[in-house]
């Protein structure tokens, strides 16, 4: 039963990073594939239980009966229902700060970026694109961010040939951004409700490589720019009055949004309670300035008619459930103690994690980086404490490594991250020009940010 897990698990995996060529949503691949490793899971319950849990079986049954079900409860009571919990706290996070980002977006917060790109050079473009799709994605999520900045360059540029390029650059400066803060990717963010890394070391250890690796893959893409760029003349998105609010109103309930998100980490510090919580507290207050800032139209029947961000309230639902079904997935694979085997293997044939990350980067290209990272934590992580882990993941530099790795490896190709096939639906971007194009560039970054990570660890 274990390889029969096993093998459905490897075939999910296979329909998500072939997802371009079959067709089949990547959230319904994954949460079909954890529903069935459970189904299958519970109904040879015993013969895992006895192997993973023999003490806590053997006193859940002093006080009850030996049937079948009592395993199927010990199940779920004490063993699926932690990974609800630890699954329910990265949902609750997101979804606070989804509705933050929906709630700027709503009232034109991120308006005033059209003014700033406003620009016919190429290259003041392309800097000021990606300086502040790297801000945004690290102070929001790279994926949200995707989709604000996507909305905006898409009606700016008129040439079909010079948006693919810019947007491309908004991915990539988006998935790097994302990944130096533990709020800027679903992947960092797992990393930090785990425990395994915190937000001033994880910050410290990925800023200057993730810019080194940036910046490289930038100054090769200045070299494809167009001599002058066709810009569209725009107008404001229409909000149901037709009214904004005034500027220093908009930039009042920017500074709470992307204020309240960079304080949840010192709110998790100072109180140990889980990140979401923060970030609960965070939405509403902003909630309470929105309210206050639109009391005008809260009085009457406009309100109603405010135009709602569909594209990100997509995107996100799907993002979420993609993230559930894939640790369902390897939460079972968990429990079968396959994964035990192969850290056994790892751990006797792998001298060092530093082989172990470039590679998990290299599959990520392929699988995506989501999936390596969340199968790398239930692979290394369940038993770093019980001290099972020998030099693999060992030293607090392992996970960084593994972030960065897994985050531009998952750039090399379009359908590596979310937001790379993000791009690919709403822009048109192909698999073959996006491999001819950037794959090149992106892999001479990821190696220049990788030799300087390597000498941090090194000299650290």
């Amino acid at each position: 039963m274990t390889f029969i897990i096993i093998a459905i698990t490897l075939f999910g995996l296979f329909l998500i990073a072939t997802e371009t060529v079959n067709r089949m949503n990547k959230a319904a691949v994954a949460m079909f594939t954890g529903v069935c490793c459970w189904l299958l899971y519970v109904y040879h319950g015993p013969m895992f239980i006895v192997s993973e849990h023999p003490v806590e079986f053997v006193s859940y049954l002093t006080s009850h009966p030996i049937t079948l079900r009592s395993v199927k409860e010990f199940i779920a009571t004490h063993i699926f229902l932690g990974y609800v919990a630890q699954c329910a706290e990265v949902v609750l996070f997101l979804l606070a700060t989804t509705s933050i980002v929906e709630v700027l977006n709503n009232n034109g917060c991120f308006d005033f970026l059209t003014e700033w790109l406003r620009t016919r050079q190429p290259k003041k473009l392309l800097w000021l694109l990606a300086g502040l799709t790297f801000l945004l994605s690290a102070n929001l999520d790279n994926l949200a961010t995707v989709v604000l900045l996507l909305g905006i360059v898409h009606p700016l540029i008129s040439n079909e040939r010079e948006r693919r390029i810019y947007s491309t650059v908004i991915v990539l400066a988006a998935n790097c951004g994302g990944a130096i803060t533990v709020i800027g990717d679903l992947t960092s963010l797992r990393l930090w409700t785990a425990g395994l890394v915190t937000p001033t070391a994880y910050f410290m250890w990925l800023v200057v490589p993730v810019c080194v690796a940036l910046i490289t893959t930038l100054l090769l893409m200045m070299h494809t720019l167009p001599t002058r760029i066709q810009l569209v003349n725009t107008t404001p998105p229409y909000r149901g009055d037709d009214t904004l609010l005034t500027r220093p109103q908009r930039l009042l309930m920017l500074l709470v949004g992307i204020g309240g998100l960079w304080f949840i980490p010192t709110f998790h510090r100072i109180t140990l309670l889980p990140p979401f919580l923060g970030a609960l507290c965070v939405l509403a207050l902003l909630w309470i300035v929105n309210e206050l800032c639109n009391r005008t139209l809260l009085q009457s029947d406009l309100m109603v008619r405010k135009r709602t961000p569909l594209a990100l309230q997509y995107a996100n639902l799907q993002n979420i459930l993609y993230f559930i079904g894939l640790t369902l997935m390897f939460a079972a694979l968990t429990e079968t103690g396959a994964l035990r085997m192969l850290l056994t293997f790892i751990h006797e044939h792998v001298p060092c994690d530093y082989v172990i990350a470039p590679v998990l980067g290299g599959i990520s290209a392929f699988l995506g980086n989501l999936p390596v990272v969340l199968g790398s934590i239930s692979l290394f992580h369940p038993y770093e404490a019980a001290g099972a882990m020998g030099s693999i993941a060992g030293g607090s530099n392992f996970w960084p490594l593994l972030s960065y790795t897994t985050a531009m490896g998952g750039t090399l190709l379009s359908t590596g991250t979310i937001a790379g096939l993000l791009l690919m639906r709403m822009e048109g971007v192909t698999f073959s020009w996006y491999l001819r194009h950037i794959t090149p560039k992106v892999l001479a970054g990821f190696a220049a940010g990788l030799l300087v990570l390597s000498a941090a660890i090194c000299l650290f």
